[in-house]
């Protein structure tokens, strides 16, 4: 997947010239929000539950190398085999001599951020493999040639009419008067189309909400089943999952489930909860012959012990996301990479680097509302900060921003220069409004005044006002 995160500024003005788009992203603020909300107040011990699954992640983060060995053990006894990567290139290596062994040629996909992260189907295609996505919306984005715009509903950013425009293009093979005018055609059609290719497919791939060190499972969430099918019907099944997807047990993994759903979809639960425990055994009617696990470090390991160490406990519900103001103005793809919003704003630098990355966490109001909701309670904002400020400890950002904070900071560390600079300031930035009142325009702040205006000062400092303020109140009290 080709990197764009450097030219988020050109991709936002982009997406908010987008009328298609900016309708579609109406749905995000709609269909997810509310849902949420209803399904945390219908569960009284949900803060409870945000501690607990807290704690376990923090505890196995502090000991991931042992919990990583004892699931790697669990596999090995269920008859699986882990593959350990360190890179995105050892892990697309990996996949490929799995599915060389098998001399497969097509290769079903469940819904899977890890396999974007590596650019799998690109590289599938380049080897000879045909890749099929079976996730409704991956299917939907496939057929277009696009990457997922958010992580649990990938086609987001379409609407219904140009999915109807893609089927009929590219299922050419059915009858050019058909119906598909209702959401349920379009998904029945995608259901009978992928039927075929799940017995054509050696190999089946999925990702992975967790992997429970107990037992040597993966477990899977899906509303579709498409999953299931994915795993089940191939001669092997491959887990692409990335080494901070370990939890302990079996009822540790139930835990953070009730919140998974409630968070991402407003759902009690996915309508598909799917462990799977290595190759069919004697006597199973169904499932794989070969069950491989790709564990995939590329940059993880390397957030340990640092300030970014609590993203790690993320489990890709997308709340943050769902509640993200940024986000509803421009969409995921606007972000350039594979995680968008405000996870993505702190993950991606950390995979990719600031130096890619580092316009994302400068796209943030700081509200608050991804921490707010994150089940996991991840510091989101804290760890933007942290990164803005190593950006611009390397001189990242933009000139006039580090002159301008040189500057602020130059009369902040001298109070009676500041207050005599702000006096003066005040009244002469208030003639720029012209007697409006408002700001259509400012010098240095073009990219906030083409988009919106801003109030003018009323003519006073803050400081002038509380001095104002103290005499009267000692006038009176005399």
């Amino acid at each position: 997947m080709q990197i764009t995160s450097p030219e988020f500024k050109s991709n936002s003005r982009a997406a908010l010239a987008d009328a298609q788009l900016q309708k579609a992203l109406s749905n995000v603020r709609s269909g997810f929000i509310d849902k949420r909300l209803k399904a945390v107040a219908d569960l009284p011990e949900f803060e409870r539950l945000r501690d607990s699954a807290k704690a376990i992640k923090d505890h196995v983060l502090s000991n991931l190398d042992l919990y990583l060995e004892a699931y790697e053990g669990k596999v090995l006894a269920a008859g699986g085999k882990v593959h350990w990567c360190q890179t995105a290139e050892d892990a697309r290596q990996a996949i490929l001599a799995i599915c060389r062994s098998v001399d497969a040629r097509v290769v079903t996909k469940g819904k899977s951020m890890i396999t974007e992260e590596i650019a799998l189907n690109e590289f599938f295609e380049k080897n000879g493999i045909a890749p099929v996505e079976t996730d409704l919306g991956e299917y939907i984005i496939q057929l277009r040639g696009e990457h997922p715009s958010h992580i649990i509903a990938p086609a987001v950013h379409l609407n219904k009419e140009q999915v109807e425009e893609d089927f009929r293009r590219v299922h050419d093979h059915l009858a050019p008067g058909r119906d598909l005018t209702e959401p349920e055609a379009l998904l029945n059609e995608a259901r009978r189309v992928l039927r075929s290719r799940y017995f054509e497919a050696d190999v089946g791939i999925t990702g992975a909400n967790f992997l429970v060190a107990e037992t040597g499972s993966s477990i899977i969430v899906t509303n579709e089943g498409n999953g299931d099918l994915t795993q089940i019907l191939p001669k092997v099944h491959i887990v692409v999952a990335s080494i901070e997807k370990v939890v302990p047990t079996l009822d540790d993994a139930a835990q953070i489930l009730r919140l998974l759903a409630r968070s991402a979809t407003g759902q009690d639960m996915s309508v598909y909860t799917t462990v799977s425990t290595g190759p069919r055994r004697p006597g199973d009617p169904d499932g794989p012959e070969e069950y491989h696990v790709i564990l995939l470090d590329n940059g993880r390991s390397a957030m340990l012990g640092t300030e970014f160490q609590d993203m790690l406990r993320c489990i890709r519900c997308g709340a943050c996301m769902n509640h993200c103001p940024v986000y509803h103005a421009v969409g995921g793809h606007a972000y350039g990479w594979v995680y968008p919003g405000p996870m993505g704003a702190v993950l991606t630098p950390s995979l990719i680097g600031v130096d890619k990355g580092g316009h994302l966490p400068n796209a943030s109001t700081f509200c608050g509302r991804c921490e707010s909701v994150c089940p996991m309670r991840i510091p989101l904002p804290k760890m933007m900060r942290h990164w803005r400020e190593r950006e611009f400890e390397r001189g990242l950002n933009p000139a006039v921003a580090r002159y301008g904070l040189k500057t602020w900071a130059f009369f902040a560390k001298r109070p009676r220069l500041y207050r005599f600079a702000a006096a003066m300031g005040i009244p002469a930035l208030g003639m720029f409004s012209f007697g409006k009142g408002r700001f259509s325009w400012l010098p240095f702040a073009g990219g906030w005044t083409r988009h919106r205006e801003l109030p003018a000062p009323e003519g006073r400092t803050f400081m002038q006002q509380l001095r104002e303020r103290d005499a009267v109140m000692k006038q009176a009290a005399r």
